[in-house]
């Protein structure tokens, strides 16, 4: 611990849009946080609020008694753990490496059991869902894996950076939930599209359903949140992007077929998701899968098939 305060010493690696608005919280709430990201132009968007710039996830780690992950994918979570100038080569690791990016479930068994015999250190994977701004003031969902004790050492700093956080069972289980949230998620999306479809053909008020349907069985934040930026074609700038959730889903697919599972409506998401990026569409918000909709129906109306 730091001599000036009781709080934990915080090492955070991966500044992306979810990393910058988790280490502005962490400085907002007093914490000192130590950064480390591949491009290191993005050091700039923490620094200046006082956050300290690391070499490598090795000198992160050594200046933290927690380490903070949020990287893109399992080879990037590796690479920040176990390579030569990762966490496990610190002189002095953390205690705890909490993983809040979006990863495979075996993988992060993997890494962490892996982790666990270099140094001793503990692993919570937490991915995330909510989106920078709710990251930013601590609103974000966190889906937590882990054994008991680790999370019950995590959670107090876990509950001042998310609104909901829930261990759903050993490491590896934040992923499968994440996995699970993409699914209804990444679906979701296509729905809401639908919906919109069904609204404006029919020529009812569109922008009222939400509001119409508040507190029904279909009421849900896919509905109050997502379908209004569809309603409105209000896509820059954008929330996520739609190669990112075509992904998703594609994880989501495998991840069932791994199970014996035939989920025809994922399997028709990916499908969609596909359709949609094939148009050129794939660095647009994913909500933007309506144009997909509306694409077809001027193929349709042009006689094309």
């Amino acid at each position: 611990m730091s001599a000036t305060t009781a709080l934990p010493r915080i090492g955070f690696i991966g500044i992306g849009i979810m990393g910058e608005a988790m280490v502005r919280r962490l400085l907002d709430l007093g914490y000192s946080v130590t950064v480390w990201n591949l491009e290191p132009e993005r050091l700039g968007t923490v620094v200046p609020q006082g956050a300290v710039a690391a070499r490598s996830p090795a000198d992160v780690a050594a200046a933290s008694d927690i380490v903070m992950l949020c990287v893109l994918h399992m080879a990037a979570v590796e690479r920040c753990i176990l390579a030569e100038d990762g966490v496990a080569a610190a002189g002095r690791g953390p205690t705890m490496v909490i993983d809040f990016s979006t990863a495979d479930p075996e993988g992060t068994r993997q890494v962490a059991a892996k982790l666990a015999s270099l140094t001793g250190a503990g692993w919570i994977d937490a991915p995330v869902s909510g989106g920078p701004q709710l990251a930013r003031t601590g609103g974000m969902t966190v889906m937590a894996g882990g054994s008991e004790a680790d999370f019950a050492k995590a959670k107090p700093i876990l509950d001042q950076m998310a609104g909901n956080v829930t261990l759903m069972g050993p490491v590896g289980a934040g992923q499968t939930t994440k996995i699970i949230n993409q699914a209804i998620v990444g679906t979701g999306y296509v729905v809401m599209a639908e919906a919109l479809m069904l609204a404006e053909a029919a020529g009812i008020d569109a922008a009222r359903l939400p509001q119409c349907l508040a507190g029904g069985h279909a009421d849900s934040s896919l509905l109050q949140r997502l379908y209004p930026q569809m309603q409105q074609r209000a896509f820059e700038p954008p929330s996520s992007y739609a190669r990112q959730l075509l992904k998703d889903l594609k994880a989501v697919s495998a991840f069932s077929r791994d199970l014996g599972l035939d989920l025809k409506v994922i399997e028709e998401g990916v499908q969609r998701y596909k359709d949609y990026v094939a148009l050129g569409h794939e660095m647009t918000d994913s909500a933007a899968v309506v144009k997909l909709y509306e694409h077809d129906a001027a193929q349709r109306a042009a006689g094309k098939p």
